[in-house]
């Protein structure tokens, strides 16, 4: 089995725009608990663990987020004026969307459980289609982020393996990028009563996100096998 080439981290301590930046993630993670106190009665208590499971869903969906965010100055230690821009947008986005994303997720799970409190059929598309700018937003400033770093492969000196993951990351966030914009569509397009389905569209994101690793990491393999030719010879 042959020895995996590992992305090279140009990046060797936390500089003061991640640091900024891991505050503004925590304190929207911190937004979305559901009580700052501690429940007084029992009714209180099962309200709090009534919203487990859509914090739960808020929160794994930020530390996505993050993790990528993350990988990206890890990876690039790029911070020029454009990575600025860029984060800082990041950051207004993840920090505006911490509602409306707790809103779509606890409302999912009322409506699991046979609660429809407040939300009626004509509300879904204006939901659905504040939901799809969000997910758009993000995932596209992530997309062009890592496209940056692309345009800076020769500077930064990636070797076949990291350009192929670095493609593999702009590939990754645009098609999540992508779903946003179909979900908005569906939520213009569809009747009120059927606009459900521009939310169900997001079950299919397990399609790129299968199939986008499965090709990229068959030319990673090759790519390695180029380079561990090279180094052997």
């Amino acid at each position: 089995m042959g020895k995996s080439v590992q992305f090279r981290h140009r990046a060797h301590e936390v500089s003061r725009l991640e640091a900024f930046s891991d505050v503004v993630f925590g304190f929207a993670i911190s937004l979305l608990v559901v009580s700052l106190e501690a429940p007084k009665s029992f009714h209180e208590l099962q309200e709090m663990m009534a919203g487990f499971l859509p914090f739960a869903i808020c929160f794994f969906i930020f530390v996505d987020i993050w993790f990528e965010h993350h990988d990206f100055f890890r990876r690039y230690a790029l911070q020029d004026g454009r990575v600025i821009f860029l984060n800082t947008m990041l950051l207004f986005v993840v920090l505006f969307y911490v509602y409306p994303l707790k809103y779509v997720f606890v409302s999912f799970v009322n409506s699991l459980r046979g609660i429809h409190v407040g939300l009626k059929a004509d509300d879904l598309p204006p939901l659905f289609t504040i939901y799809g700018i969000g997910v758009f937003a993000v995932f596209t400033l992530l997309a062009l982020m890592y496209a940056h770093a692309w345009t800076k492969r020769d500077e930064l000196e990636l070797n076949e393996v990291e350009r192929i993951d670095t493609l593999a990351s702009i590939w990754d966030n645009a098609s999540m990028a992508a779903f946003g914009v179909i979900s908005i569509v569906l939520a213009q397009t569809l009747p009120p009563r059927a606009a459900m389905f521009a939310g169900f569209v997001y079950s299919f994101i397990f399609i790129p996100k299968s199939l986008i690793p499965t090709v990229m990491r068959r030319k990673r393999r090759e790519a390695e096998s180029r380079m561990l030719a090279v180094a052997i010879s």
